[in-house]
C-alpha cells in the first residue's frame, strides 16, 4: 500500500478502510452521513454525553453498607453488574469517595438489594446527599433486614438480596496512568435472599419482580418489557 505526500487525510481513510476490508475480510464503516463518530477525549458535540445512554438498561446497584461504629447507609449505584457466576461475584463503581466505598473498606462487607417498579420512589429517595448520620432506612420508610452471613442488612421489602464479602476494591486509571476518581468495588456473593412469592417451579420470576434499570439521561429509567428465550448453539 503505498500513500502519496499529496493525500489528504480523508483519502487516506478511505484508503486504509479499503485496505482493510480487502486484507481482513471485513467491512468497515465509514463514518459518513449515517455515522456519527466521536473520540471521547476531544468531546462528543452533542447536547448531552450519550454513553450512559448507550450503555443501558442497567440494573441499579441498591447498596447497604454499615460503618465500624454501627451507622447504616443505603445508595444507589448507576454502574452495577454481575462478573462471575462460580463464585458468584458482583460489583459496583463508585464515582467519588462517597460513604458505602469507606463503609465497606472498614467492615469489608456490603448488601445489594433488587430495586423494582414499587420501589423506584424510595431508591431515588436514597441517592439525597445528606449528613453522614442519616440512616436511608429510617429516611425511606424501608425494612432493615438482618443478614444472616454478614452484618449488614438489606431492604426487607425488596424481592432479592445478595450478602457479599469484599474481594477488592480498585482505583481506576486511564490509559496514560493517571488515577481517576473511580472505585471498583468487588464483592462475592456468601449468602442469597428471595421472598418465596418470586418463586415459581423453583424459578425466580424475574418479570413478577418487576427490576428497574438505568436508561441513559439524568432522570432517564426503565422497566423489563418482553422476556424471550433462546438457547446457546452447541457443537
Amino acid at each position: 500500500m503505498i500513500l502519496l505526500s499529496s493525500t489528504t487525510g480523508r483519502e487516506v481513510l478511505l484508503i486504509l478502510e479499503m485496505h482493510m476490508s480487502s486484507e481482513l475480510g471485513v467491512d468497515v464503516l465509514d463514518s459518513g452521513p449515517a455515522v456519527d463518530f466521536y473520540d471521547p477525549a476531544a468531546g462528543h458535540g452533542l447536547p448531552h454525553d450519550p454513553f450512559k445512554a448507550i450503555v443501558a438498561p442497567r440494573l441499579i446497584g441498591w447498596i447497604s453498607t454499615c460503618s465500624s461504629s454501627g451507622q447504616l447507609n443505603l445508595a444507589p449505584y448507576s454502574f452495577f453488574s454481575a462478573f462471575a457466576a462460580f463464585p458468584p461475584i458482583i460489583g459496583f463503581c463508585s464515582e467519588g469517595r462517597k460513604d458505602s466505598l469507606r463503609n465497606i473498606e472498614e467492615t469489608r462487607e456490603f448488601v445489594w438489594s433488587l430495586a423494582t417498579r414499587p420501589l423506584a420512589e424510595q431508591m431515588n429517595l436514597t441517592s439525597a446527599p445528606v449528613a453522614l448520620d442519616v440512616d436511608e432506612f429510617q429516611l425511606t420508610g424501608l425494612t432493615p433486614v438482618a443478614g444472616r452471613n454478614v452484618s449488614v442488612p438489606h431492604v426487607g421489602e425488596s424481592p432479592a438480596a445478595l450478602e457479599c464479602k469484599l474481594l477488592e476494591i480498585v482505583h481506576l486509571h486511564d490509559l496514560n496512568g493517571k488515577p481517576t476518581d473511580n472505585w471498583l468495588v468487588l464483592g462475592q456473593v456468601v449468602g442469597v435472599h428471595i421472598q418465596k412469592a418470586y418463586l415459581k417451579d423453583g424459578l425466580f420470576d424475574t418479570r413478577a419482580a418487576q427490576p428497574i434499570m438505568r436508561a441513559g439521561y439524568r432522570g432517564d429509567y426503565a422497566q423489563i418489557g418482553e422476556i424471550f428465550e433462546m438457547i446457546r448453539p452447541v457443537s
